[in-house]
């Protein structure tokens, strides 16, 4: 991928910065050891809230090194600040009780990175196929939610699919992020109230860091690869 851009080459923010694999090695080393350890399966605890969320974490930690004043700052620190609702929202799902706080979390971290996709290019005509395709599994799913969590996780794929069409239209690994974040969510929906899946947690949360990780990406890559 070429990621050089036109600009003084003593200026560290007129070109996206490529990370090296040892900076991305702390996201991989925690995934593996959230894999090995397979924690979710354990009673919850303090000590799996925290493997849980180890590799979001280390994303921010990769966006606050590679971060600064420059013109991609702002694009970096809301996904700074969507990545730390979702490590809480990884906390709070961790207990069964919690999971509206959850749901919130979660929310507000779409929300977030709707809103650093960013509105142009608009591209009304991606909502088509969201809309085409996120009804049917809305309507499915809605049979089989308790009455008391139908709005709560109907506003949740209100936000779901803002954040999916805005990273589509943005395009680069951003796009890659945002769908495999929505094929993360359907399959925890279905996982969780229509009908277990067979290697359910892989699936959910392969998807999810790899999700996250492209959507971290995103802030290191050109402007030019943004799709118009």
């Amino acid at each position: 991928m070429d990621v050089r851009k036109e600009g003084p080459p003593r200026n560290p923010h007129s070109s996206a910065q490529q990370p090296h694999l040892g900076s991305l090695s702390p996201f991989f080393l925690t995934c593996t050891t959230y894999f090995l350890l397979w924690i979710p399966e354990d009673p919850p605890s303090r000590v799996g809230a925290l493997v849980k969320c180890l590799p979001v974490l280390s994303l921010v930690g990769l966006l606050r090194a590679g971060s600064g004043p420059g013109p991609g700052g702002g694009y970096s620190l809301r996904l700074q600040v969507a990545l730390l609702l979702s490590a809480l929202g990884d906390v709070f799902l961790i207990w069964p009780e919690s999971f509206l706080y959850g749901a919130l979390s979660f929310g507000l971290a779409q929300l977030l990175y709707a809103c650093a996709f960013g509105f142009s290019p608009l591209r009304p005509g991606l909502l088509l196929p969201i809309v085409l395709a996120s009804l049917p599994f809305s309507g499915l799913l809605l049979l089989h939610l308790p009455p008391d969590l139908v709005l709560p996780l109907s506003a949740y794929a209100l936000a779901l699919s803002t954040m999916l069409w805005r990273g589509l239209a943005r395009g680069g690994s951003a796009r890659w992020g945002a769908l495999l974040f929505a094929a993360s969510d359907c399959l925890l929906s279905w996982h969780t109230f229509v009908q277990p899946l067979a290697h359910g947690r892989l699936l959910i949360m392969a998807t999810y860091y790899a999700a996250q990780l492209l959507i971290t990406l995103s802030a290191l890559q050109s402007p030019k690869l943004k799709t118009h």
